[in-house]
């Protein structure tokens, strides 16, 4: 039995799956926000729930929203402030009695998507997620290419180009402070919430994303012009990754991806920010939603 777990900073949830990721069990807490001890606790009584459940022990992975260093095994986890800075690896393979492996949530998102049966059949798979925030995970033959340390994958703290910024004006082109404490990343632009920052300060109006989308398919002149602007933008950036990764295919998530006129139009505005002889990649939209992060948990015991 594979367990994977998508632990946040409100909640911590367990899926239990079989060999071809089909879920059998679930069961979610409220995170502890006080004592590390309780963390760690409430994880090993979501285990033993479902060992006892299935008269066996499951292997279990982990997806976090934020980095763990595969060297030293310590968490940088921001939003789960008892777990911050903790070497998490280590004592929860001690508490659970079993090996534990864990990844950002962006990474288990890519592998669930990559463990898809219609994209099985691809040697790579970028995950790019377009949400709160902007990040992406990379899979190679079935598993999540980590990096030296586990920043792999670290997409949306690559900055702002040069085309980037011509595009957007250099006398008028916002410049946002990003959280990790750089400026121009790519996280404060290409997401969701960069989707109204960036609407708000071209075109002067404070809506929200679904607001824009929905004036875009009303046909408003001002939300078309922004969209395509975007669009450009998108290109421009994932341009540069794919130059460095040459991706198979491509899948999106979080809330922007499900705003269909992308699949369109990001295929026919890559190429121009592409060598000659590069290929885009298909470019699909996630099928496992929020279920993506407890499934490629579990899918990080899983092997082709």
């Amino acid at each position: 039995m594979y367990y994977g777990l998508d632990i946040g900073g409100t909640k911590i949830e367990l899926a239990a799956f079989d060999e071809n990721l089909t879920r059998l069990y679930s069961k979610r807490v409220a995170t502890p926000q006080t004592h590390y001890d309780h963390w760690l606790d409430a994880i090993k009584d979501l285990v033993d729930k479902a060992d006892a459940h299935f008269a066996e022990k499951g292997t279990v992975g982990i997806g976090l929203p934020g980095f763990v260093n595969q060297q030293t095994g310590i968490a940088e986890v921001a939003n789960i402030r008892v777990a911050d800075n903790k070497p998490i690896i280590r004592d929860l393979t001690a508490h659970l009695g079993r090996e534990v492996r864990a990844e950002n949530d962006a990474n288990c998102f890519a592998l669930s998507e990559a463990w898809d049966e219609e994209n099985r059949d691809y040697p790579s798979v970028l995950g790019l997620i377009l949400g709160t925030g902007f990040g992406g995970g990379l899979v190679i033959d079935g598993k999540v290419y980590s990096g030296q340390i586990g920043m792999a994958g670290e997409l949306g703290h690559m900055h702002l180009n040069y085309h980037a910024l011509q595009l957007l004006g250099w006398d008028k082109a916002p410049i946002y402070d990003c959280g990790c404490g750089k400026r121009a990343c790519l996280d404060t632009y290409l997401s969701g919430r960069g989707f109204e920052m960036l609407y708000r300060d071209l075109q002067g109006e404070a809506l929200s994303a679904k607001e824009i989308i929905e004036r875009f398919y009303a046909g408003d002149a001002k939300a078309k012009a922004f969209t395509d602007l975007f669009v450009e933008l998108w290109a421009i950036s994932v341009g540069n990754i794919i130059t460095a990764l040459d991706p198979h295919m491509i899948v999106l998530g979080g809330g922007l991806s499900n705003f269909d006129y992308l699949y369109q139009a990001l295929p026919q505005a890559l190429p121009a920010h592409l060598m000659r002889s590069a290929k885009v990649p298909p470019i699909k939209k996630a099928k496992h939603g929020d279920s993506g992060g407890v499934r490629g948990a579990a899918a990080l015991f899983l092997s082709r």
